[in-house]
């Protein structure tokens, strides 16, 4: 494989290793909400109540969110395709264990080993593919990993929640572990050894990324997921209550949602390499205006399909380019740590945004969300459009930066002859 100044590679090797990382990515997204499509199930097997079964969902997501920073942390040296293999290999172990006839609170642990390693999977996945590509396609190589996440979404969540209801649920964790193993010996055949980003202890990422302009990016990911998910978590009752679309329509809506959000990725990623600051604004403009549109459509079944899927473009469009300025901001120093802390940002978006959710929905009904979601997205405008104190460590455009793209020593001889 043919490699540039700052490590990345091109060819079919770094192809095939965006490959790798896509369909790995995809088997940790159809994890994360297929245990929603069979909770009924679990819960009787398991001997608890629905709203006992539903823990299920929140412990992953605090593993993600509380785990996958940790776990990022203590293996900051490792380099990423060790990293990566070692972070499917304890995702499959967990869902193995979430598959066999343990008591609830074994299960209800392996998810949230399986959340944390999901958390660390997608942020060294989003580093490692930034940095298998030149600079000029960074963002659609970050794409590819989110692409493999709203494919899950779209096409292998559904398949394992049929899978689930027409078999034991346990063999949709057995099936989701076999494929995590898979992608582990895919992973390890492709992926080229890189080093981690920097190579620094935790306490000189830390001062790259608890600064202001990664801190506010941080930010805008909790807003922008907790946001849509507002009104996500509920969508199936808004669709049934408020639209009055019934029963097996509304897997149409988010199938719809789905395709929409795995063609938003593609072309966000595009976008995110000529001009991320500016997707993320237009993108948080798009969701807050598309979710207050659907406070006003009412009954309008049409419209609110066009509605959905204008949603899920914006959705998940911005994500790349949000998760690659994030990179960018935290620099060298700490690009590895931040990648994960986006991933961990996002989905304390989702829990937050599900528990508000819940609570608004039992207070005022299903009609309020979709103006309380536009709100809460509209939030991220003064964040998104304050005056960038310290330039991107990454390029916004096309060129690459000196930083990325010269050693260190190259950078030092060519300071010495370089004109006053």
């Amino acid at each position: 494989m043919r490699r540039t100044d700052d490590g990345a590679g091109t060819g079919g090797t770094g192809s095939r290793a965006l490959a790798a990382l896509g369909l790995s990515a995809f088997v940790v997204g159809t994890a994360e909400f297929a245990v929603v499509g069979v909770l009924d199930r679990m819960a009787g097997s398991l001997n608890v109540s629905a709203a006992t079964a539903g823990l299920l969902v929140t412990a992953y997501a605090l593993g993600v969110c509380l785990g996958g920073p940790l776990l990022a942390a203590a293996t900051l040296r490792v380099p990423r395709r060790r990293l990566l293999c070692a972070a499917l290999g304890v995702y499959a172990g967990a869902n193995v264990v979430a598959s066999l006839p343990v008591a609830f609170a074994a299960v209800l642990a392996a998810r949230t080993v399986a959340g944390a390693a999901h958390g660390l999977f997608v942020g060294v996945a989003c580093a490692a593919a930034a940095g298998l590509v030149p600079a000029e396609r960074k963002g659609r190589a970050v794409a590819v990993v989110f692409g493999g996440i709203a494919v899950a979404n779209l096409l292998g969540v559904p398949v394992a929640t049929f899978a689930g209801h027409s078999l034991p649920w346990q063999y949709v964790f057995m099936a989701i572990a076999l494929l995590a193993c898979l992608a582990l010996l895919l992973a390890r055949a492709v992926i080229p050894t890189v080093a981690p980003e920097g190579g620094r202890p935790l306490g000189a990422q830390l001062r790259h990324v608890v600064r202001m302009p990664v801190l506010i990016l941080l930010a805008t990911a909790v807003l922008l997921f907790g946001g849509q998910f507002v009104l996500f978590t509920q969508l199936s009752g808004y669709l049934q209550e408020t639209v009055g679309v019934q029963g097996g329509a509304v897997g149409l809506y988010l199938l719809v949602f789905g395709a929409a959000g795995a063609a938003g990725t593609v072309v966000g990623g595009y976008l995110a390499d000529r001009a991320a600051a500016a997707t993320v604004i237009v993108a948080a403009v798009v969701l807050a205006g598309v979710l207050a549109a659907l406070q006003l459509l009412g009954a309008r079944p049409v419209a609110v399909g066009v509605a959905v899927a204008v949603w899920g473009f914006a959705g998940f469009g911005f994500a790349p380019a949000l998760q690659l300025r994030t990179i960018r901001r935290a620099g060298a120093g700490g690009g590895d740590l931040a990648a994960t802390l986006g991933a961990s940002a996002g989905n304390a978006g989702i829990a937050a945004g599900a528990a508000a959710a819940s609570g608004l929905t039992a207070a005022y009904g299903f009609s309020v969300l979709p103006l309380v979601a536009a709100a809460v997205c509209l939030l991220t405008l003064p964040l998104t459009c304050l005056p960038r104190p310290v330039r991107d460590a990454g390029p916004e455009r096309v060129q690459p930066s000196r930083e990325h793209t010269r050693p260190d020593g190259a950078e030092r001889v060519a300071s010495l002859t370089r004109a006053p």
